[in-house]
């Protein structure tokens, strides 16, 4: 280059940088990063953290800009913003990976009255019926109705759950009941009962017999209860009530 040449001035020299409204690009910035976080956030119903950063990130952007209205050098600020944005994106952004703390609820089966009709049970068989008394007066939940035996003994009648049950504890109500076996099923059909319990009753003259027995192994679709005695010529049932569980359905 020799004195007196005209010297060109370079590409960058001639380049004229726009400048940059950096209000607009920090508001852009900070509604990106918002908007990322909340819909992740929603998502994973992490609405306390949303709310968290939020507020955390509106606190950078304002530091940052208000250093930089004052001319201060931004750039320190700027590595500091961009690695707290990228950290907290980090976190809204992952997918959770610690065990929930949630409550689990645990429901326990509710013990109903079995025996009831309402509840689906019913007497399949008897040896005596009576219009008067019929076999069904002892699953309808009536304390004013019984079923009365007819004849001779023994007596019995059966108890169809229609379902699966699991029964825990049985009380009878009767009258002038002596010796009493009850066998159970598990089949589909009423058949092969097996001995599950027999009692000896008391008389108790006046009052009603109240027996209650609580039971073991008490799995069933079928319930046989045999009057083997009696104290008198007659016999009564007011009613026959299983405390227990359905397990599932005849299939």
């Amino acid at each position: 280059m020799f004195l007196g040449d005209k010297i060109t001035p370079s590409p960058i020299e001639t380049h004229r940088i726009e400048p940059i409204d950096f209000n607009l690009a920090f508001k852009i910035l900070h509604y990106l990063f918002s908007v990322c976080l909340s819909q992740n956030v929603i998502q994973s119903k992490r609405t306390t953290n949303a709310g968290i950063l939020s507020l955390v990130s509106s606190i950078n952007y304002l530091l940052v800009w208000d250093t930089f209205k004052d001319g201060k050098d931004l750039k320190p600020l700027l590595c500091q913003f961009s690695f707290i944005v990228t950290l907290h994106l980090h976190i809204g952004l992952c997918p959770v990976t610690t065990r929930s703390r949630r409550k689990i609820k645990h429901f326990k089966m509710k013990k109903t009255d079995l025996c009831l009709s309402s509840e689906g049970a019913e007497v399949i068989l008897a040896t005596s019926s009576d219009e008067k008394h019929p076999p069904e007066n002892m699953i309808d939940g009536n304390p004013d109705t019984f079923w009365t035996t007819t004849g001779m003994f023994p007596q019995e009648f059966i108890i169809c759950f229609h379902k699966h049950v699991r029964i825990e504890r049985l009380v009878i109500q009767s009258y002038f009941v002596r010796t009493l076996r009850i066998e159970k099923s598990t089949s589909k059909e009423p058949v092969d009962f097996e001995p599950w319990i027999e009692r000896d009753l008391v008389h108790t003259e006046g009052q009603l017999q109240n027996e209650e027995i609580m039971a073991r192994d008490g799995h069933a679709t079928y319930l046989r209860f045999i009057i083997i005695s009696a104290f008198d010529h007659f016999a009564s049932v007011h009613s026959v009530s299983a405390e227990g569980t359905a397990v599932s359905n005849l299939s």
